[in-house]
């Protein structure tokens, strides 16, 4: 593969690859990306990133995929158990709200197709990232899991934005108040994840539908996008709304009441 200094980099928490007209987006599984939002110098180098890949005409669809070894409800828990250790204010909740906000409105603003890709368990809060994207494939063992409802917090991230809009009201109230886990079967059938495939073969079936997206025009594809997502015009006040209602919940200490004993919770 030729390499492509613009596009091609290797920093801790990710690696990027341009293949041909694609870009190949990995998060290391070994980062917890929850305490990692909590540094600026994360967003902004994402941000900047998705940035650089908007302007160039050489881009046709953006993959992201990220494992899974550090995701679900441990890693949920394990960071409000640092936030609590740390004694954390509601500042760290609104920086992280924040990142991930900016993450997801340049996903859907960006001019690219975006293909999500995971496998194992997943919180809520990356669930609402790949609702943002315009394909997603899991492995047979994802798992979807809400654990935000044990600590009497929200789900942030858009998911009662873009649940609603994909589901109906009625299924969004099901999904978003339930805490039964969500499998990747059953996420097929109720519509939020567009391919299952073997853990060992999520990247391959991600880069074959960007290839497939790729075949089209670039300004095709751009301008479909822009139009899908036309009804996605009111995400940035909703997030803004979201944002006032978790550092509600957290300053009025509903978090901690709702679960005493949130230092002895580690996985499910």
């Amino acid at each position: 593969m030729q390499k492509n200094p613009k596009f091609d980099v290797e920093c801790d928490f990710c690696s990027a690859k341009k293949l041909e007209d694609i870009i190949l987006l990995r998060f290391k599984s070994k980062e917890n990306l929850l305490l990692k939002a909590t540094d600026l110098n994360f967003r902004d180098k994402v941000i900047d990133y998705l940035g650089r890949i908007s302007r160039s005409d050489s881009i046709k669809v953006v993959v992201i995929v990220r494992s899974a070894d550090k995701t679900g409800s441990a890693e949920y828990f394990n960071f409000y158990q640092h936030a609590l250790k740390k004694k954390w204010d509601s500042f760290p909740i609104h920086r992280i709200h924040n990142v991930f906000a900016q993450f997801i409105m340049k996903i859907i603003n960006l001019n690219k197709i975006v293909i999500h890709a995971h496998s194992g368990p997943v919180i809520s809060l990356f669930l609402n990232v790949s609702l943002a994207c315009d394909y997603r494939i899991v492995a047979d063992n994802t798992v979807y899991q809400n654990p935000y409802l044990k600590l009497g917090l929200l789900p942030i991230g858009g998911g009662a934005f873009f649940l609603p809009k994909m589901l109906g009201s009625s299924k969004a109230y099901e999904i978003l108040l339930s805490e039964n886990d969500i499998t990747a079967q059953e996420a097929l059938k109720i519509g939020i994840v567009d391919e299952i495939v073997a853990p060992d073969r999520v990247e391959e079936a991600a880069l074959k539908a960007a290839r497939h997206f790729a075949q089209k025009p670039l300004r095709s594809l751009a301008g479909v996008k822009k139009l899908i997502n036309y009804s996605m015009k009111d995400l940035k006040d909703y997030m803004e709304l979201e944002n006032q209602e978790l550092i509600r919940i957290v300053e009025a200490g509903n978090c901690q009441d709702s679960n005493p004993n949130i230092s002895r919770i580690t996985h499910f």
